[in-house]
């Protein structure tokens, strides 16, 4: 077992399956190897058709998740939330990056297409993953978060989504940032959850980079051929590291990290935050100059 990192299945026919990463303290992220920090921080294995696989992270105690059914897939709690169902204390917001699918939420269906998202409140009990080809299944990619209050489950079609266009090629970063879940839109407890998409010629997402010492978030990269990659930029502005990642991966970043990326080609990523406030521009900029 390595450190920082333990599996668990759970008992629910061996279709889902639970990782467990814990906190990092940034004096000891010094001395990481490569292979630390992707066992540490990279999310990877995502998608496999049949199962259901949730990664729990100790930070903000997020857990991120892929589901993608052949045939419905109930999402079950297993013995680490020690709950009676996953989402009885927790909220969970959902994209949509494979084939049209459907989210069954307590009987109401909701069918999503490709990059449509939909929130799902505290309390909520049943939820169930349905692809509507097998052949060409949906693939959901969700985040939960701790809720203290129960907000309603909506769903987010991402052509009703307001674009914010950000960048220029100039600077290899044109992009459009669509916000899904946040204080102005879709409420949530605490869950801040959207998309950025970068035009074709740009590379480079969140430069200048930031922190935002007061929530956490997690990046997973899509859209890319599986020839390309990102390098994802981490650790404190004097101390980066980077990873390399791959299509339909995802890297956890602490409070205290940056998080900047740049690929070999333009992709896709899903942004998740949680935390102390969802305040989306909260965040600490780093000069250019400060960076190591």
């Amino acid at each position: 077992m390595a450190s920082g990192r333990r599996i668990i299945p759970y008992p629910a026919e061996g279709v889902i399956i639970m990782e467990t990463r814990y906190s990092a303290n940034p004096r000891d992220f010094k001395t990481y190897t490569t292979e630390r920090l992707r066992e540490d921080f990279l999310i990877r294995g995502l998608f496999v058709p049949g199962e259901i696989k949730t990664v729990y992270s100790h930070v903000d105690r997020m857990i991120i998740g892929s589901a993608c059914p052949a045939s419905p897939l109930a999402l079950e709690c297993g013995r680490e939330l020690r709950s009676e169902y996953f989402l009885e204390r927790r909220e969970m917001g959902i994209i949509n990056i494979g084939s049209e699918g459907s989210v069954t939420v307590d009987g109401t269906e909701y069918k999503l297409k490709a990059k449509d998202g939909l929130y799902i409140g505290m309390g909520s009990r049943e939820i169930v993953f349905k692809s509507s080809d097998p052949q060409s299944p949906a693939k959901f990619y969700f985040a939960s978060v701790p809720a203290h209050m129960s907000y309603p489950t909506e769903k987010i079609e991402i052509s009703k989504a307001e674009p914010a266009r950000l960048g220029s090629l100039n600077e290899s970063n044109q992009r459009t940032i669509y916000k899904y879940i946040h204080p102005l839109g879709v409420r949530s407890c605490q869950l801040v959850m959207g998309m950025t998409i970068l035009e074709p010629g740009s590379v480079w997402n969140t430069m200048p980079c930031h922190t935002h010492d007061r929530r956490m978030e997690v990046y997973f990269y899509f859209n890319m051929p599986e020839d390309a990659a990102v390098f994802h930029f981490m650790g404190e502005p004097d101390e980066t590291r980077h990873i390399i990642v791959r299509n339909e991966e995802a890297v956890i970043s602490p409070s205290w990290s940056i998080h900047a990326g740049c690929g070999t080609r333009n992709y896709t990523f899903i942004w998740a935050m949680a935390g102390e406030n969802q305040v989306f521009s909260d965040m600490d900029d780093i000069p250019m100059s400060e960076l190591k």
